[in-house]
């Protein structure tokens, strides 16, 4: 299985990214008490990750994903009677890895591909959650100028509210190189190869931002800060030679989304809950895939 003329797989081997966000303001409530406007004044995050196949065979394929992402945060916010400001800067590390089997086969004459993998995450402290995803994929059509999939996601983790989750994917070739690139729920990219090596993308994708905190406060228990994040705007990525691709993506973040729950309770059993003005966010990255290779002019990108 190749994705063909593609200099820019979307599973990256190997790709390290920084991202830095402009200051905003939230306002928050801590259970049902609401809390002063306060103010995060610097944030950036940088982000690792690997995925690496680990036993190829003719129907099936065992990989493995490794992530760790760090981030810093600097802080103002005020007690509740509004008598005192806390400043502070705190530092956060994240780390998940994951094993996945990938099997393929065809049902009623169409490709199918299923998945199923274990993810295990945590902290610079602990490792602290095991998870399992399932996938079903069905090929609907796949051409020259048009891929299209529809299939359905099933996430075991009983943090969450919704564990079905129906994906459904889009490319479509344009006149004069514009390619619709649509993965639903993550993404949605309108794409145009502007230079023999550069491409530049808008549109918006689905991120979430996830850590895990400890001893908030009084109470000696495990909890979980999770954001879910929309970012939109432009994204321009650079085929360096050599398996190298450059990325630069700059817009605006909308932070949907932002709750700390206890780990053993569910993402709706919150105690605290963050609503943010969107933030203008700039990210650099740079990946390495040591699997594009040239066959007759033609850029291979095995997935």
């Amino acid at each position: 299985m190749a994705y063909i003329a593609e200099k820019f797989p979307m599973t990256r081997v190997l790709n390290v990214e920084y991202t830095h966000l402009t200051p905003y303001t939230f306002t928050s409530k801590l259970r049902d008490l609401e809390l002063p406007e306060s103010k995060v004044k610097d944030i950036y995050s940088a982000k690792m990750s690997a995925n690496l196949n680990l036993i190829t065979k003719q129907k099936w394929v065992l990989g493995t994903n490794l992530n760790y992402r760090y981030i810093s945060a600097s802080t103002e916010m005020s007690d509740p009677a509004g008598l005192q400001d806390f400043r502070g800067t705190e530092d956060y590390h994240y780390h998940s890895e994951s094993l996945s089997l990938t099997y393929f086969s065809r049902w009623f004459g169409r490709m199918m591909v299923y998945s199923a993998s274990a993810s295990l995450d945590g902290s610079e402290k602990h490792f602290e959650r095991l998870r399992g995803i399932a996938t079903a994929t069905m090929v609907l059509k796949a051409d020259a100028n048009t891929k299209m999939t529809v299939g359905i996601l099933v996430v075991i983790d009983p943090t969450v509210q919704t564990p079905f989750i129906p994906a459904f994917t889009y490319e479509h070739k344009f006149n004069r190189g514009f390619v619709a690139d649509i993965i639903l729920p993550k993404s949605v990219y309108i794409r145009k190869k502007i230079t023999e090596n550069g491409r530049l993308s808008i549109g918006s994708e689905l991120d979430l931002t996830s850590f895990y905190l400890y001893n908030i406060g009084n109470e000696n228990k495990k909890h979980e800060f999770r954001q879910i994040e929309i970012n939109s705007g432009l994204m321009y990525e650079h085929y360096l030679g050599n398996s190298f691709v450059a990325t630069l993506k700059a817009g605006a973040k909308s932070m949907m989304r932002s709750r700390v729950f206890e780990k053993s309770a569910s993402y709706g059993s919150y105690i605290f809950e963050a609503r943010s003005q969107t933030a203008f966010y700039v990210n650099v990255g740079l990946s390495f895939n040591p699997f594009i290779k040239k066959n007759s002019g033609t850029i291979i990108s095995a997935v």
